[in-house]
């Protein structure tokens, strides 16, 4: 208990705000194994406030010498905080009686508790790293919670769903801390002090962990009204770049993201670039996360695939992404769509199925780009520079997609048999038919996405393309 006292009164004497949140964070460290033991240890639930507030307020060998209203302000946010430490404590001493539920409860309590310290308390705008443990810590315990109610597994070990990648349950403590989270960014945005005395340097810390928490629940619509408070408020902020990188990276990211899903993937792709920019060369976890999502946007935006030296670093991308850039990059349609089946709980779970889907364009394109390479050049006059055939037949495609695709429905014949019985490797008129129709589909669209350069002349079977290395842009071919 002299110990914990002891480093408050140090933070508030520096005024350093991380270590006044090391005090406060509800966990044991590796230096300090039995740190809440110890706290929860030294006093009762009799004696607990009497206590609390003479090492806090009356003993000089350790009191901070607080004003009045801010002193008492910690008192009880001390008090709450035994109580929280109790509950936790009861993990290791008596697990039968322990409760997620109660911690999130006295955690809850001892959030709001911090927020009145911040809104009438007097409490300074150096202290915000214990703002950002609260609310951290409320968001973890309310996850818990939830996952104990639900009788989850996960509940017991902490194994916790990745942030972007929610199931959309009740999570009753869960939507209870995002409102209390909300507070606490709006204390900071509203903060009206002088900018060097200002809470909203708060405000990308606690926007970032609100769509966190959005994100977990399933609602990213809601991360808009928070994203349309910081615009109309966005001439007293400071800039971003004056915030620290780790608020910016996340703050980005999560933009990012919620572009991503709106299908606005150009502006994503700046978000996210930046984002990949200025992370920590070392957060490999958060350049997974990045990661995730920008390779998607690439592929839509630029109709680049990436590279293996981009992904080594991280095993579950290149298990997600090769197989599919390797069936993009060779044209291979059925192994593309096999390739997508097989991921697609994965890429449903992580919100990117649509945008990958898009890459089988990119394989039909690589395909039609091969065999018109394959199509050779047309005779030329001796001395004179050969020219790739242009006029391609559309039967050529024809038989390249036959090569490459295996999902050819079947179609009804003239003799009333269908595909794959008897006599199915003859092709009747109304077959043939039906796949030129969806060849010359196939290429009208790859045309009109300027993935192809030239037109469809149908009454001679033809595809007309451009000369000059522009046919297929982009590819120098």
């Amino acid at each position: 208990m002299t110990a914990l006292f002891a480093k408050f009164k140090d933070a508030q004497f520096t005024g350093s705000g991380s270590a006044l949140a090391d005090v406060i964070t509800p966990a044991n460290t590796p230096a300090e194994p039995d740190r809440l033991d110890s706290f929860y240890h030294f006093t009762d639930s009799m004696n607990v406030a009497s206590d609390v507030r003479y090492a806090l307020l009356d003993d000089r060998s350790t009191g901070s010498r607080l004003p009045k209203l801010e002193g008492n302000a910690w008192a009880d946010i001390f008090v709450t905080f035994w109580k929280v430490a109790g509950e936790l404590v009861k993990f290791e001493e008596n697990p039968t009686k322990a409760s997620w539920n109660r911690v999130f409860v006295c955690w809850k309590e001892f959030s709001n508790l911090m927020i009145k310290g911040y809104s009438s308390c007097g409490f300074q705008a150096w202290t915000l790293p214990c703002l950002y443990v609260t609310g951290k810590y409320l968001r973890a315990f309310a996850i818990r919670a939830d996952a104990e109610t639900e009788g989850s597994p996960d509940a017991s070990r902490g194994n916790f769903q990745e942030d972007v990648v929610s199931d959309v349950h009740k999570n009753k403590n869960l939507e209870d801390a995002s409102r209390v989270i909300n507070r606490m960014f709006t204390l900071c945005l509203h903060d009206r002090a002088p900018i060097e005395e200002s809470r909203k340097w708060g405000v990308y810390s606690t926007v970032n962990l609100s769509f966190k928490t959005y994100f977990k629940l399933g609602t990213v619509s809601s991360c808009k009204s928070l994203l349309h408070a910081m615009e109309a408020s966005q001439a007293d902020m400071p800039p971003l770049t004056a915030f620290p990188k780790s608020h910016i990276v996340t703050f980005k990211y999560y933009l990012g993201v919620i572009l991503f899903l709106e299908e606005s993937y150009k502006e994503a792709e700046e978000h996210l670039t930046y984002a990949w920019n200025l992370c920590h060369k070392d957060a490999m976890k958060n350049k997974e996360f990045i990661l995730m999502y920008l390779v998607p946007c690439h592929l839509v935006t630029t109709r680049t695939l990436p590279s293996k030296r981009l992904l080594a670093p991280f095993p579950r991308l290149e298990q997600l992404f090769r197989p599919l850039c390797e069936c993009i990059r060779k044209g291979d349609l059925a192994g593309f769509d096999a390739a997508i089946s097989a991921g697609g709980a994965a890429f449903t779970k992580q919100m990117i199925y649509l945008p990958l889907e898009r890459g089988r364009d990119i394989a039909l394109r690589n395909l039609f780009r091969k065999v018109f390479i394959a199509g050779g050049f047309d005779p030329a006059p001796p001395g004179a520079t050969p020219i790739r055939r242009t006029r391609v037949p559309v039967q050529e495609f024809l038989a390249a997609i036959r090569l490459k695709s295996n999902s050819t429905p079947p179609l009804p014949r003239k003799d009333g048999k269908h595909n794959g019985e008897e006599n199915s490797d003859k092709l009747t008129p109304v077959k043939l038919r039906a796949e030129i129709d969806q060849v010359e589909c196939y290429l009208s669209n790859l045309i009109y996405k300027n993935l192809m350069k030239g037109y469809i002349a149908r009454d001679r079977g033809i595809v007309v393309l451009s000369k000059g290395g522009t046919a297929f842009p982009g590819t120098g071919v």
